[in-house]
């Protein structure tokens, strides 16, 4: 079967979506005996509810899996068990903290007057092109390390300044993606003889750890006993927890591990929902009026506009089922995986021996009509709203874009919270246009990013 994923490598999420499609939901892909290729492909609402919530404890992420991802470290997203609890427990009782609550609204509401606006205004008064992909993956990153580490790279800048662990996290995440689709011990050789994607991996993760261990040691220099609302970071705040692993949360290896990954979700799966989100709506006029009412019905004070608070952004539901149905089609991480510690049956029947490689296919999740309905290829965001006007409730299984079960996502409010100022800021101020001719297709990585970025022309709707 492998030579089929190389042949259709270009456009591998759709052909996933095809083969799942042929098997009703799971996919057996045998890869040649000597590449460790097997795998089961999954998008079966049933099937991802066995694993993720009734035999939760039979479907870790896995050696293969913390191997691959090695540069997220021993961070909640590759940890299994005890590591996995403690970080989870550890991390929501920060972002429920009141402090963490005040802090994110003020971060978001100040990056976005003081960074956003500024670079759009500037853009749309010289009526030139600019790549939204670029502009969402600077202010997310400059956000997210604000609020993790403390400290703002500044991406977000008129003349967009080149940051070197910005890229050099970029070229992280294409070696990712090629381990995932080569034979193990090519890539491994690579790395032995440190050649080729491997030794760009190794150039780039240098990069990248030299500067969160340069903040964590700041931010150890700044440590002080008590923290107010304004002075609030993540990172700082983990190593101020007291308990039975308080020395474990001391290190300078768990405090990297944990804001790599932290970094990791802040940064592109916002960065990648802002943009499908954005292309979507310009591409459909009709949405896009529907939100400007809805902005202008519950929200507009005397024709004076401001960046809104958490409580006002919660009365836009037109835009909130937007943000669901762009996700649905789009979601910024494409496949989810999983490995089976022991042998089991699937309620489809599949038989999963010890130490399968499990990938569930989010992207052909909201492309399936069983799910979705005859219309699920449809940009369609009227089908997250009830009669009653209220967001309809779709089980974590069937969308399972912030995960599901267990190991749902801990930032899903906060993501939409930040995903929703954004957004209906850009939107209420300015008109998005995406350049004519330009080519949109999701690249082949980690995160569903656009290929070739999102090349628009922006102008204000107001002067």
């Amino acid at each position: 079967m492998l030579p089929g994923i190389v042949q259709h490598s270009w456009h591998l999420h759709e052909y996933c979506t095809w083969l799942i499609n042929q098997y009703d939901g799971t996919f057996v892909f045998k890869g040649p005996w000597f590449t460790s290729m097997n795998f089961v492909l999954v998008s079966d609402p049933m099937n991802i509810h066995h694993m993720c919530s009734k035999n939760f404890s039979n479907y870790a992420k896995g050696p293969k899996f913390r191997e691959i991802f090695e540069p997220l470290g021993d961070g909640i997203f590759s940890s299994d068990s005890d590591s996995w609890r403690f970080q989870r427990k550890l991390i929501q009782s920060l972002i429920k903290n009141r402090k963490f609550e005040l802090f994110f609204e003020k971060l978001v509401k100040g990056m976005v007057e003081k960074s956003l606006i500024p670079v759009l205004d500037h853009v749309s008064s010289l009526g030139i092109e600019v790549d939204l992909q670029d502009l969402f993956q600077c202010l997310t990153f400059d956000s997210v390390c604000l609020m993790v580490l403390g400290y703002n790279p500044n991406c977000l800048s008129i003349g967009f300044p080149k940051v070197a662990h910005s890229k050099a996290f970029d070229e992280v995440e294409e070696s990712i993606l090629y381990q995932h689709i080569v034979p193990e011990g090519y890539w491994k050789l690579q790395r032995w003889l440190q050649i080729g994607r491997e030794k760009k991996l190794s150039s780039a993760w240098k990069v990248f750890d030299q500067f969160v261990y340069k903040c964590i040691t700041s931010k150890r220099q700044e440590l002080t006993p008590k923290m107010e609302e304004e002075e609030f970071r993540l990172l700082t705040a983990i190593e101020q927890q007291e308990g039975e692993m308080n020395d474990i949360t001391k290190s300078n290896k768990f405090l990297r591990d944990i804001a790599t990954n932290l970094l990791a979700v802040g940064r592109d799966t916002i960065s990648a929902g802002l943009t499908w989100l954005f292309w979507l709506v310009a591409t459909h006029p009709s949405v896009e009026a529907k939100i400007l009412k809805e902005i202008k019905e519950h929200l507009l004070d005397n024709g004076k506009w401001r960046v809104l608070k958490i409580d006002e952004i919660s009365k836009l539901v037109y835009l909130h089922a937007t943000i669901c149905e762009s996700l649905r089609l789009y979601p910024p991480v494409p496949f989810e995986h999983k490995c089976a510690v022991e042998s089991d049956i699937l309620p489809s029947g599949h038989r999963i021996s010890p130490n399968t490689r499990i990938l569930f296919s989010l992207y052909s999740m909201g492309r399936m009509e069983s799910i979705w309905g005859g219309d699920c290829l449809e940009f369609k965001p009227e089908r997250w709203i009830s009669e009653k006007g209220r967001i309809v409730h779709v089980p974590s299984f069937k969308f399972a874009v912030f995960n599901a079960g267990v190991r749902t996502c801990l930032g899903k409010d906060i993501s939409f919270i930040q995903m929703k100022m954004i957004a209906s800021t850009i939107i209420w101020n300015y008109h998005v246009q995406v350049v004519e001719g330009h080519l949109v297709s999701p690249s082949i990585s980690v995160v569903l990013h656009m290929k070739h970025g999102l090349k628009v022309r922006i102008s204000k709707r107001y002067v």
